[in-house]
């Protein structure tokens, strides 16, 4: 299994593609900003929702009608954040792997879609019945608190995989 994963690291980080991002001048940055705007995206939308979990902001609003008009970009700009990490990651992917700062987010990014996943088989079952109260239930505030710890972290977790990573 494991010599599995390691072809098919091998495979991806051998494409044309890995090679044109890791070879090119421009084409790493590129994808990289890309990336980086993607992340603001994803995380500036799920700030927004997280606060409003927390009943820090958008208290007129309820939770529903927020996320309805939220997720759509968050899950849009997510998909595109996934797939230029996923360039920038094929270019040099033995490197990313042996890089604890690269592990740690992809966990972190697991950790906080877990949370997502918890928190809607949880606390958003009963949601018609807390919408519109400035204050969700403690479940919602903890769930909405632990996102935003969690994307933090990511978020901090990208920026040291560039400072500590080698690539040559």
């Amino acid at each position: 299994m494991m010599s599995q994963f390691s072809d098919l690291v091998a495979f991806f980080e051998d494409s044309g593609v890995a090679e044109a991002i890791r070879e090119s001048d421009t084409l790493f940055p590129s994808v990289e900003s890309v990336h980086v705007v993607a992340i603001c995206l994803v995380v500036g939308t799920i700030l927004t929702l997280d606060l409003r979990l927390l009943g820090f902001a958008s208290v007129g609003r309820p939770v529903s009608r927020l996320s309805s008009a939220i997720l759509p970009v968050t899950w849009g700009a997510f998909a595109i954040a996934a797939t230029s990490g996923f360039l920038l990651f094929i270019s040099n992917a033995t490197k990313y792997l042996g890089n604890g700062y690269f592990l740690a987010k992809l966990v972190l990014i697991c950790a906080a879609w877990l949370n997502m996943v918890i928190f809607h088989a949880i606390s958003a079952k009963d949601m018609p019945q807390w919408d519109k109260q400035a204050r969700p239930p403690m479940s919602a505030r903890i769930a909405g608190l632990l996102s935003i710890l969690l994307w933090i972290a990511v978020v901090a977790c990208g920026r040291w995989i560039g400072f500590t990573i080698q690539v040559l």
